[in-house]
């Protein structure tokens, strides 16, 4: 049997979850793992403290699953992902492993604040935005769910970057949220996986005459892997997060050392150890890209690796594999995993290819994340020539089989050919990574109904043709876990008062809700709690931001990345619209509204900055403006992350989902706030479509052109200066924008901006959509003034959100893709102390 299977020379004692205990176990981590007593501990001593504690009354739970894993033999899923967006750590443990009373009382006894320690506890800095909590829920769910799944990504030592606004620009510095440790993390030095880049590639016959291939003369890179235990809900199954970090080799290091060039060394080692750095480096340089390419590459070199050595654990051949073993690839990123297992199989293993990719191609499944042609990865092929030399072979021949079939499929169709073709030819020779994952796996998936279609129809449609039913929709979801249950306490608590908490792992039970939404009790109840969330809010703005916020306003949110196509320059205009109304017509009775905008631009997406210099100018007009005093306030809460919008969410009356249709993919940002009780307003993209179908089209705001539309309107010739000049209210919005209104120290600031708009085509349709958004608005007002109407609708929505739990979708994920089965681990019988 596996060493790692015999029973321990140590009597194992498992830990309690009783007040007592818990207390007798936070002194001893105080003690004996923070090496301080409660005389001299700070806040952050006692943090730590009570990590340990929680975190030990976690690794019973996930030594048993990872046993109960081994020892029978379970197909296991691999999520593979660039980005884990996972926020704190400690609350959700406690949640989790359901012992929150004993918890909360035992602290108060210990005379420690729960408050003061949650706010120690940094952001795990491991993602930028929906991407990487989409993997965090993910992760979640399957632990919940008894999946035996592993999350496989990087260690980043420093996140994207934190954000900070300085005279109302984002100005990026240095996330360094490992700087004081990670209680959540175990490192494991034993696990190392060598990595290689460079070199080059002999070809040499083997003994039966056939042609091998060997990489050779490499510079190599050594992953240590770092395990996080994730525990489900009501469950003993506690998954693992497996991320990488890169070290340098150590005869790398002392081949310098030892001839007595330590500079060398020493530069040589940070430069191989650079690799887990930082999250998404800037690709605007030729350096970025390839630093970005070698990241890539390393985790999924890595995690290969390590899945192969545990599957040949009990597997004498590679037949099995794909009833084995499952990875999904989350978005392109993590692509090159295909010729990577390839290289292993054929190379290593010596299969031959037409074996190994069956095998590779079973095991593989990919999820597509967007729909614009300029955000699909491509890589310039002298890149993957110097970089990873044999994968780019590789790629090669798997090109060459695949538009060999195509041919025969359509003979004579050289415009199908081209289209499909992993590599591109036109405008310098580049691999397309979106082609190369969709013919490397069994299946692809889109994350709504529309965003699926529209791959069907577009940018896919050839894709489609020739593997029909490879492509299937999996509409995203968010766990309930730490969406409602731990972000809004007051009312998931309310929630549980009245159905009972079976919600928590079964979302559909919200449908119980429906009835109470008639209820008068209930809504004076619900309505209070949405009070005491936004006033909890205020209290945060003040103290962070000096800002003074009207809790009695509608709180209109917007929180997302800041990019062009979700348009927050549409919500701008709408502010000044607002603006310009209250200016003119004080007396008119206006709804009091705060806008609240969160979210980072690229370090190098210089469009995106200056969207958020103008909201914050905007602010400092209209917020300072006595004519608009109590009517109009604007908000840009900076370092937007997973604990800020966990304060921001629950608070929120509207929810701004308003991206050009045909272009969001899916969004999550929008589930989480309709599932506290916002309303949407937003255009018919992503998952607002399947949001109005589930909570029905008297309770969401919906505004704009649809897709196909736009698609209309794009063949016809768009013009947005007609829409200027037709629209008086618009032409004065953007005229005091463009003309210096905003920035009278700078008059030309936004011009850029406005030229978008009107010199270069209105990529994403603002001024299209903009007379439809702003008489939606004005459905909003309207609706915001009879409260108790407002209030029901809030309840319908919370109602009927169970569809976009992310347990329904790893569900979807286990059933239609991964023919995975829950595997519920044994416990194991120890006696239980303190």
């Amino acid at each position: 049997m596996n060493d790692y299977l015999k029973t321990s020379i140590f009597e194992h004692k498992k830990v309690r979850f009783d007040k007592d205990s818990i207390k007798h176990s936070l002194s001893n981590s105080l003690t004996y793992s923070v090496g301080k007593d409660t005389v001299t501990a700070t806040d952050r001593d006692m943090f730590f403290a009570t990590a340990y504690m929680v975190r030990n009354r976690l690794i019973d739970r996930w030594m048993e699953t990872m046993r109960s894993y081994y020892v029978n033999d379970v197909k296991r899923v691999y999520y593979f992902s660039l980005e884990f967006l996972m926020g704190r750590t400690l609350m959700n443990g406690v949640h989790n492993l359901a012992f929150e009373q004993q918890f909360r009382e035992a602290l108060r006894e210990s005379a420690i604040n729960l408050d003061e320690i949650r706010e120690v506890e940094p952001d795990a800095a491991l993602g930028n935005g929906g991407l990487g909590r989409l993997a965090a829920c993910f992760l979640d769910s399957m632990a919940t769910l008894d999946l035996p799944g592993y999350g496989y990504g990087i260690r980043y030592e420093y996140g994207m970057f934190a954000q900070r606004i300085e005279d109302g620009r984002q100005v990026e510095h240095p996330d360094n949220w490992l700087r004081y440790g990670n209680p959540w993390e175990f490192p494991r030095p034993e696990v190392l996986h060598q990595v290689k880049f460079h070199g080059r590639v002999v070809q040499y016959a083997d003994e039966r005459g056939m042609l091998r291939y060997h990489w050779i003369d490499t510079d190599d890179v050594m992953a240590m892997a770092f395990d996080t235990p994730i525990p489900g809900y009501g469950t003993r199954t506690a998954n693992n997060m497996r991320l990488w970090s890169a070290k340098a080799t150590r005869d790398f290091e002392l081949r310098y050392f030892n001839e007595g060039n330590y500079v060398k060394a020493v530069e040589d080692k940070n430069a191989s150890e650079n690799l887990s750095k930082v999250l998404y480096p800037d690709d605007s340089t030729a350096m970025g890209r390839e630093l970005r390419l070698k990241q890539q590459y390393f985790f999924v070199c890595a995690s290969l690796h390590d899945i192969l050595r545990r599957y040949r654990k009990y597997q004498n051949n590679f037949d099995a594999l794909p009833d084995k073993v499952a990875i999904q690839l989350n978005d392109t990123h993590p692509a090159i995993a295909i010729p990577e297992l390839m290289r292993l199989l054929v190379d290593l293993h010596h299969l031959e290819w037409e074996k190994a990719w069956n095998i590779t191609t079973r095991t593989f499944a990919y999820t597509n994340h967007t729909l614009m042609p300029e955000a699909l990865e491509t890589w310039a092929v002298t890149l993957f020539e110097s970089i990873l030399p044999r994968h780019l072979q590789i790629i090669y021949e798997i090109n060459r089989r695949l538009l060999r079939d195509v041919m025969h499929r359509y003979p004579g169709d050289n415009g199908i050919l081209r289209r499909m073709s992993i590599i591109d030819e036109e405008g310098g020779r580049r691999i397309r990574m979106a082609h190369l994952a969709i013919v490397g796996s069994h299946k692809v998936n889109g994350v709504a109904q529309i965003h699926t279609e529209l791959m069907k129809q577009t940018i896919f449609r050839d894709f489609d043709r020739f593997f029909p039913g490879k492509i299937i929709n999996i509409t995203n979801g968010i766990t309930p876990r730490r969406w409602l249950n731990q972000a809004n306490r007051r009312l998931a608590e309310l929630i549980t008062s009245r159905i009972g908490p079976g919600w928590i792992k079964d979302l559909t039970q919200l449908k119980r809700l429906v009835p109470l939404a008639d209820d008068a009790s209930f809504r004076e109840e619900f309505a209070a709690v949405k009070r005491l969330d936004k006033e909890r809010l205020v209290a945060m703005l003040k103290k962070k931001l000096g800002i003074d916020i009207n809790p009695d306003s509608l709180f209109d949110v917007q929180i997302k990345r800041i990019h062009e196509y979700k348009r927050q320059l549409l919500n701008v205009l709408h502010v000044v619209t607002l603006y310009n109304r209250i200016r003119h017509h004080p007396n008119a009775g206006h709804v009091h509204r705060t806008v609240i905008f969160g979210g980072k631009a690229a370090p190098g997406y210089s469009m995106a900055k200056l969207i958020i210099k103008l909201i914050n100018d905007i602010a400092d007009i209209v917020n300072n403006d006595p004519r608009v005093a109590g009517h109009l306030k604007v908000v840009f809460i900076p370092n937007y992350d997973v604990s800020t919008a966990e304060e921001m969410i629950p608070a929120a009356d509207l929810s701004e989902q308003i991206s050009t249709a045909g272009t969001e993919a899916s969004g999550t940002g929008n589930m989480k706030l309709a599932l506290n009780g916002a309303l949407t307003i937003g255009t018919l993209d992503g998952a607002n479509i399947e949001i109005r179908e589930e909570v029905g089209e008297d309770n969401i705001f919906i505004f704009g052109l649809t897709a196909t539309e736009i698609t209309e309107m794009k063949a016809n010739g768009y013009q947005p200066l007609d829409f200027y000049h037709s629209n008086p209210e618009l032409r004065t919005v953007l005229d005091m924008i463009g003309s210096g209104f905003f920035s009278p120290d700078e008059p030309d600031r936004f011009k850029p901006l406005i030229d978008t708009l009107l010199q270069h085509g209105d990529k994403y349709f603002l001024l299209a959509d903009y007379a439809s958004y702003i008489a939606c608005q004005k459905k909003v007002d309207a609706a915001y003034q009879d409260q108790e109407e407002w209030i029901r609708k809030a309840i319908l929505n919370v109602a009927q959100m169970g569809k976009f739990s992310s347990d329904r979708t790893i569900l979807q994920y286990a059933n239609e893709i991964w023919d995975a089965k829950p595997a519920k681990p044994a416990p194991v019988q120890v006696d239980e102390i303190g």
